[in-house]
């Protein structure tokens, strides 16, 4: 078996001073200390305490991911004569080669009957896409977004869809966090963080589950390793045994590099893939054996447990077992960690909610921290690690099919509209009635819609059935590309990365925190922000209007209104005069009162799901140390030591059982589609289980979706190996 590397370290280092010299030592230096919350994760770091202090005022805290994502920024401008090429010739690039080619500087077109983009004028830019909004119907129509966009941007996005006729509006959380919304909106009442990163300071304990945070949220290790230094523990559980999880070079701290690495998890815990369920209830079993709940906090502040109970002790510990996989005394053990714990927060990602019984696994997270009473006190609490830097923003401000009924009031109120009432669809719903020939127009703000996709075939049949598509973005990627019928039309303007904005933005954490971005940066002629083209294509598609819609090229306007739609945000209202930035009022919960109709939090009794044995080996798709989302930075995952991305990595037994060797080659074969000439390569893995790179492994993933949040299984993949 390969030998795995800790994670960070010197090679990390050397990686991110190479990149910054590609780039420029002046250009990266302006761009990492300005004013501006980086484009990464959401974890953040960035705003007005400088462009690479977190909101504790540590100072630096920069990654690696935040100068990957400075890197794309600060590229030259794709010359024109590119667009000399036709669509199938981009068709040959790997994504890595396709972001590489440079900053989209100009607007391009591709018109029905051609097969390539051509540069075309803004004045026409913007003519042709009102053409084509006002040659069909609303309701068939999508708005989608991704979660890098402006507070700005996405509320002028969501009121620019309904006012046009449409709920029909989305971004990417549908297919990452959106259990961990529904599953706590199930248990206490609200969808997000319910600590801050103050109290990650805290803790004597943090869970990470379902999530690689040295790859996906290098800054979160660095808290985790504070936690180890101070005495306390870090529990692991995760199918994959992640070198970076186990030790993790701290770049900034020299003892850590010296002895290579510092020890990040205490325990770790490798449960079966999609066995998660059975695991945290084992867990919680034992600890009701034990007599360890917090019984006065059970009764004052929550229902539902009396169900809960009965249906963890008529589970029995050999049912338990067999479908998670993990020992018993290895899940007494890790009780025992939770029982002498004093404060504990729960961290997980997308490896729990990427199953169709996503919501109920954040149900399972959410009463295992209610039995200890871990959840309405400083220094614990529930953490979904998101992704992209503004996603919880983007819904936050509305990007989503259904608004409160309260928001709707007082939008209608507020405009002197009235809003759309039949109900939106979520992604996979938009994506499934194109592939029907049921959508004739979308608008995409940023990221890669292809590759966010599951069963790529599908969704290259479904983006090519639309009759035109409207992309708003910095750089050119793969969604832009595959789907592309010589039948449609493609239009795609270049957009201001976050540090260019004319004007300031902000963006919200994973810890409810709104952070303001100054922008003010120029590196191309040509670029607008989205807020302006949003505005300026409403202005000419919305017609009768009480308001001047292109007056929301003014971010001061729309912020203003947000205070007025969103009380919880009234501080963005004088956010860029104050520079005070802030958390969102009601999502920190530090007492035990919830934002349920009683103040309770709810207790979900949950069944384990039926046995999945149609194919002998179950998958998950993951991301490399090397890639953001569906951006390809690295073919090769120094982490795991990998050294390319078509591959699949498995246990070592189940390799030898095939009577194969490291590095042979197999179809990868699921209900969905095939995966051809897939190279061998040994990981600590529970024997029956397989990773996977995502998106490449996209074409193996069926788009059944987990009914309550309509997120598709990712991680938990039925598949055949064929030799």
């Amino acid at each position: 078996m390969p030998v795995a590397q800790a994670g960070g370290g010197a090679k990390k280092i050397l990686y991110t001073l190479a990149t910054v010299n590609r780039i420029g030592v002046a250009k990266a230096a302006k761009a990492l200390t300005a004013h501006n919350t980086c484009k990464a994760c959401a974890l953040g770091m960035g705003g007005q305490l400088g462009g690479m202090t977190n909101e504790l005022g540590e100072f630096p805290a920069v990654c690696n991911k935040s100068v990957q994502a400075q890197s794309t920024d600060i590229q030259d401008e794709i010359p024109v004569e590119v667009f000399d090429h036709p669509v199938s010739d981009f068709l040959d690039l790997t994504p890595r080669e396709t972001e590489r080619l440079g900053r989209l500087g100009f607007p391009v077109l591709k018109r029905k009957g051609e097969d390539r983009y051509q540069r075309v004028s803004w004045d026409d830019a913007m003519a042709f896409a009102a053409e084509k909004f006002l040659a069909t119907v609303p309701d068939r129509t999508f708005f989608y977004s991704s979660g890098r966009s402006s507070n700005e941007a996405g509320f002028i996005l969501q009121l620019l869809a309904r006012l046009y006729g449409t709920n029909n509006v989305n971004n990417c959380s549908y297919y990452c966090h959106q259990a961990t919304g529904v599953a706590l909106g199930s248990t206490i009442g609200t969808g997000t963080s319910t600590v801050e990163l103050e109290d990650l300071t805290r803790c004597d304990l943090i869970f990470v589950i379902g999530a690689n945070p040295s790859s996906n949220h290098p800054r979160f290790i660095h808290q985790l390793a504070a936690c180890r230094a101070r005495g306390g523990k870090v529990v692991v559980i995760n199918p994959a045994k992640e070198p970076g999880l186990q030790k993790f070079a701290l770049p900034k701290s020299p003892k850590s590099l010296l002895k290579g690495g510092s020890e990040i998890a205490s325990h770790y815990v490798q449960p079966k893939i999609g066995e998660d369920m059975a695991l945290m209830k084992g867990i919680a079993k034992a600890v009701l054996e034990k007599g360890a709940l917090d019984e006065a906090f059970i009764a004052q502040h929550t229902d539902g447990f009396e169900a809960y109970k009965t249906a963890i002790e008529a589970l029995e510990w050999g049912e338990i077992l067999s479908r998670c996989g993990v020992a018993r005394d290895q899940i007494e053990a890790i009780a025992d960690v939770y029982i002498a714990s004093e404060n504990a927060v729960f961290a997980w990602g997308m490896g729990m909610t990427h199953h169709l019984h996503g919501v109920q696994n954040i149900e399972e997270i959410a009463a295992l921290a209610l039995l200890r009473g871990m959840i309405g006190r400083p220094g614990a609490g529930l953490l979904p690690l998101r992704g992209h830097s503004n996603v919880q923003g983007i819904g936050t401000i509305g990007v989503k099919p259904v608004l409160a009924e309260d928001v709707v009031q007082r939008i209608e109120a507020r405009f002197g509209v009235k809003l759309p009432e039949a109900a939106g669809m979520d992604t996979m719903s938009c994506m499934q009635a194109a592939h029907t020939g049921d959508v004739d127009a979308a608008l995409i703000m940023g990221g890669n819609l292809f590759a966010a996709n599951p069963n790529s075939q599908f969704a290259r049949e479904a983006l090519s059935k639309i009759g035109f598509k409207l992309f708003l973005t910095t750089t050119l990627n793969q969604g832009h590309f595959e789907g592309i019928d010589e039948d449609g039309d493609v239009l795609i303007l270049p957009v201001t990365a976050r540090d260019e904005e004319w004007e300031p933005t902000t963006q919200e954490s994973m810890f409810n925190y709104v952070r303001l971005s100054d922008g003010g940066i120029k590196r191309f002629e040509y670029v607008r922000p989205e807020s302006v083209i949003l505005s300026d294509l409403g202005a000419l598609i919305l017609k009768d209007l009480p308001f001047d819609f292109k007056a929301f090229g003014r971010h001061a306007s729309v912020r203003d209104a947000i205070g007025d739609v969103l009380p919880e945000l009234d501080g963005l209202k004088d956010i860029e005069v104050a520079k005070r930035e802030f958390h969102i009022k009601g999502r920190l919960v530090h007492t035990p009162r919830f934002k349920t109709p009683n103040g309770r939090a709810k207790f979900q009794a949950n069944e384990l799901p039926p046995r999945a044995e149609a194919r002998p080996f179950t998958l998950a798709t993951l991301r490399s140390e090397g890639q953001f989302n569906s951006i390809i930075y690295e073919e090769k995952d120094s982490y795991r030591g990998t050294p390319h991305r078509w591959l699949v990595m498995m246990n070592a037994a189940d390799i030898a059982k095939l009577g194969k060797t490291a590095g042979d080659k197999v179809d990868l074969v699921s209900d969905a589609g095939r995966m051809e000439a897939v190279e061998l390569y040994p990981f600590d893995v529970p024997e029956g289980d397989l990773l996977a790179y995502y998106p490449e492994a996209n074409v193996l993933v069926n788009t059944d979706v987990d009914p309550r949040s309509k997120t598709p299984a990712f991680k938990a993949v039925k598949v055949s190996i064929e030799l």
